[in-house]
């Protein structure tokens, strides 16, 4: 039914609010003198002027509502999560861990264990009761994989925790230390893997996992090279297994929200992208503590197996450093591309499907910490789709803190997303020009905003919204609670683990995505134009 047919109240608003949030009855909201001089009688001070603040509030509060009505939001409906509502009795997962690192530590906090010093930690900061209301995935953690063995002790503690989430009791299951991943793969008694190495050994683990049959949960980025993501790409289609790729962000509700929003083509024509991460601390730089005990060990080896640990990446001495900063090091990693860029194509292109671009360059190079790093701390990258009439382009830089957000460029308006929404007419606009010309619409700051811990679209932000407005990577608001974004994410793969359906962030996505990278990275290094053959599928 077309919507300026539909009757009835309006959706998604409780009974006698309207979009804005302001009570009210129906569509009008005026305010009747007599309602508020009665209103203001216990305010003799404000009196006339009083009164005439409430007519320009109200004055407002209409041309809100009419923009919303006439761009056709009022009636928009958003995705209903059903968190919180699942039960996945009956159907256990036991997952191994390779890497248990700072990261693996997060992801088996999403899964829903905690190291017994942690809890405590968080109970006594008051933090702790968010983790213990997070939806109870019912998966067990059977092994725990690293090449030091300070962490991999420290992840057996934490899988063998019997505190779970959602008040429920630990499954009796032995949890098994393994040195090597061979041998976690071989064993039958896991179902699944989490691979939260470092980059330099995705691809090969993900290619042996999918031929031992295990699913699939691996950090980004995908792999380092043209060659193994080929070669894991291969080897995940053949498997039948289920492959989720580790990003989290659009697990934020915002980016269904900003969907349903772009679907409406409020925008106009879309022609540019651009996204931005800033950073300026040391550890925000990759500057990372080198913890004592991974030095060796007073008449032992050294605590740390750095044959392994190395794996295919070039053979140097033990070194402390490179095992802690491995980011800094293109023999493991692709710096800014693989570590940050990644989350901003995954954002951009869960909204719009990007795919794979017809050309890349980069630029940059390392300006500020002057520390012996491969990576560059200023780095900008452009993709073309000259097909789309579409540009994407990303600016990192460690060492300023400035806050830019992601925009994505239409002729009619611009929308920004972090942690809500803001659309702004351009002032140019021809779609907007009526309503710009009477004043209805100041291209000076958002016409339309969306916070999803308010639970509504409203128009005309305020200064105080805009400066909250962040990036979006660590939780979300679903039905007025907070909740993590990775446990979203896992909860997600888990779930068409069961199911056998693909994820959000599939073998396909992902092979899009680690080409994409790899082409930027080489666009750096070689100091060239890259471009994809699309027909021979293949970096040219």
């Amino acid at each position: 039914m077309d919507q300026k047919q539909k009757k009835g109240p309006e959706k998604n608003h409780p009974a006698g609010q309207n979009p804005s949030g302001e009570q009210g009855s129906g569509k009008k909201s005026n305010i009747s003198r007599r309602k508020a001089v009665k209103a203001l009688a216990s305010l003799p001070v404000l009196g006339l002027f009083g009164h005439q603040v409430l007519k320009k509030r109200n004055y407002d509060l209409q041309n809100r509502e009419s923009v919303i009505r006439e761009l056709g939001l009022d009636e928009i409906e958003f995705p209903v999560s059903d968190y919180g509502t699942q039960k996945h009795d009956g159907d256990l997962i036991r997952i191994g861990i390779i890497g248990y690192g700072a990261r693996g530590d997060q992801l088996a906090n999403s899964l829903g264990f905690m190291h017994p010093d942690q809890i405590k930690h968080r109970n006594e900061q008051g933090t702790l009761k968010e983790w213990l209301e997070q939806e109870y995935l019912n998966v067990a953690v059977t092994g725990i994989c690293d090449v030091f063995d300070m962490r991999r002790e420290n992840g057996l503690v934490v899988a063998q925790n019997k505190i779970r989430p959602g008040g429920r009791t630990a499954p009796k299951l032995p949890v098994k230390a393994y040195s090597h991943y061979q041998d976690m793969l071989d064993d039958k008694d896991i179902d699944a893997v989490i691979i939260a190495t470092p980059d330099h050994h995705h691809g090969q683990m993900t290619v042996d996992a999918a031929k031992a049959g295990k699913h699939i949960y691996c950090e980004k980025s995908v792999a380092n090279t043209e060659k193994e993501i080929n070669a894991l790409y291969s080897a995940v289609k053949a498997s039948g297994i289920v492959y989720q790729l580790g990003h989290q962000i659009t697990q934020n509700v915002i980016y269904q929200q900003a969907r349903e929003i772009l679907n409406k083509g409020l925008l106009g024509k879309i022609t540019l992208l651009q996204t931005f991460t800033n950073r300026n601390t040391s550890h925000g730089a990759w500057v990372r503590h080198l913890d004592s005990q991974g030095n060796p060990r007073p008449g032992s080896e050294t605590s740390i197996d750095w044959k392994q640990w190395l794996g295919s990446a070039p053979h140097t001495p033990f070194s402390i450093e490179r095992y802690y900063n491995w980011t800094l090091h293109f023999d493991y990693a692709t710096g800014l591309i693989g570590q940050l860029f990644t989350h901003e194509y995954d954002a951009m292109n869960q909204l719009l499907k990007l795919g794979i671009p017809k050309s890349v360059t980069s630029s940059g190079g390392t300006y500020f910490w002057k520390d012996g790093r491969d990576m560059a701390d200023l780095l900008h990258i452009v993709f073309e789709y000259p097909e789309r009439d579409l540009t994407l382009m990303y600016s990192g830089n460690l060492a300023s803190s400035l806050n830019r957000s992601r925009v994505i460029m239409g002729n009619d308006a611009s929308m920004e997303i972090g942690n809500n929404i803001m659309i702004s007419a351009d002032r140019n606009s021809p779609r907007y020009r009526d309503k710009i010309r009477a004043g209805l619409i100041d291209p000076g700051s958002p016409m339309i905003t969306y916070n999803p811990g308010a639970g509504k679209i409203d128009a005309v932000t305020s200064a105080t919204e805009r400066y909250y407005a962040s990036r979006g990577l660590t939780s979300t608001t679903i039905n007025g609670r907070r909740v993590d974004v990775t446990h979203l994410h896992l909860r997600e793969w888990l779930k068409c683990i069961r199911d056998g359906k693909k994820p959000s962030i599939n073998i396909d996505v992902a092979y899009e995505e680690g080409m994409d990278c790899v082409m930027a990275h080489r666009a750096y290094v070689e100091k060239r134009v890259v471009g994809w053959d699309d027909v021979n599928k293949k970096i040219i």
